[in-house]
Parts: C-alpha cells; structure tokens; sequence
C-alpha cells in the first residue's frame, strides 16, 4: 500500500469518524464520507470495500488501544480462577472506560450493533474476534468442552456489548447510568466459572 493510499484511507477515516459523532452512523451516506474526506464518490469502496468495511476499520483504528495488550498480558498466567477473573475484567473495562464520554458512547454503541449480530466485527483482525478470547478461557477452565467454552465467550461478549453498546437506543451519545464495573466483572466471572453442564 502506497504512502497515498494509507493517507487516503486516514483521510476517509478521520471523515467518517467526525460525521459519525456529529450525526449518528444511520444518517450519513458514503457519498458525504467522500465528500468529506475531499475524494472521489468511490473512494470507500475502492479502500474498504463496503460500508460494513470503513465501519469496521474506524472501529479497529479507535479501539485496538483499549485493547493492545491486555489479553496479550494475561496469556503467561497459570489458569487459576483469579486469572479468568482478570479475563473477565480484560473484556469488560476497556467498555467501563469507553462509556465515560459522549464519543465513547457513540462508539461502543457503533460496535455492539456491528457486532452483536454475528459475534465479532465483520472482517477483522484476530485482536476483535472472540478467538484468542476463547483459547485463554479454555486453558484456565480445562473442565469445559470446547463448546461450552465457545457458548459461554459468545454469552459474555453479548452481555458486555448490550450493556455498554445499548444497540437498541436511538441516542447513543445519551448518558445513561451503567452497572458498577466490579459487577459487570463479578457477573461476567460467574458465567465463566460456572459448574459444567456435563456429567461426569
């Protein structure tokens, strides 16, 4: 990729992004993201492919800081109950700290009615699917069929995104009251945790 191209793509980016916090995903056309961005009517399908595309990537490009490193860190513990603990807390604060601002809000909200449907952003990299989430999960609970492991990532994903995303809201950037953070993790944790449904 070219040194134009990338700041073409950072240009469309940066465009969506203020259009997005100004007005809400729903009403902004890609025709006014290239307008925007002060490039040709088919910039974001030449760079991203698709609507579903540039949302992804903004996503990615305002997100993978909270994230960066945190389920990274915790892939070194032993698999103790404290380490899935901090799992629980891995998934769930960077949402907590997300929700604190206006732009956070919109954001999170953007991401839980991309993702929920599916279980992760469509198309992205390994650090926004639920895998490598799964593969930690499953070494510190041992006692767990890989599809219980797979249904109870997918079970607490969903829960931390419909509470912090609220998907269904019409006013995003809408300052709710959230749970305390330690009672998401406590719950998420719990969920986890939980006795397997097998018998043995």
């Amino acid at each position: 990729m070219s040194q134009h191209e990338v700041s073409t793509r950072d240009r469309l980016l940066t465009a969506a992004k203020k259009l997005f916090l100004e007005k809400g995903a729903d009403q902004v056309s890609l025709r006014s993201v290239n307008a925007a961005a002060g490039v040709n009517p088919g910039a974001v399908h030449y760079h991203f492919g698709s609507r579903e595309g540039l949302v992804t990537a903004l996503l990615e490009r305002e997100l993978r800081p909270l994230w960066a490193g945190r389920l990274e860190a915790l892939s070194s513990n032993s698999g103790t109950e404290v380490a899935v603990r901090e799992m629980a807390a891995a998934l769930t604060e960077p949402f907590a700290e997300l929700v604190g601002t206006r732009d956070g809000r919109v954001l999170c909200h953007l991401l839980a009615r991309t993702a929920l449907p599916t279980g992760q952003l469509p198309g992205a990299p390994s650090l926004f699917t639920p895998a490598p989430f799964e593969v930690l999960v499953g070494r510190a609970l041992p006692g767990l069929s890989p599809q219980e492991v797979t249904e109870r990532c997918r079970l607490a994903f969903d829960l931390v995104m419909q509470t912090y995303g609220r998907p269904l809201a019409k006013m995003p950037a809408e300052s709710w009251a959230f749970p305390a953070t330690e009672t998401v993790v406590a719950f998420v944790t719990a969920g986890l945790t939980a006795p397997s449904r097998q018998v043995t």
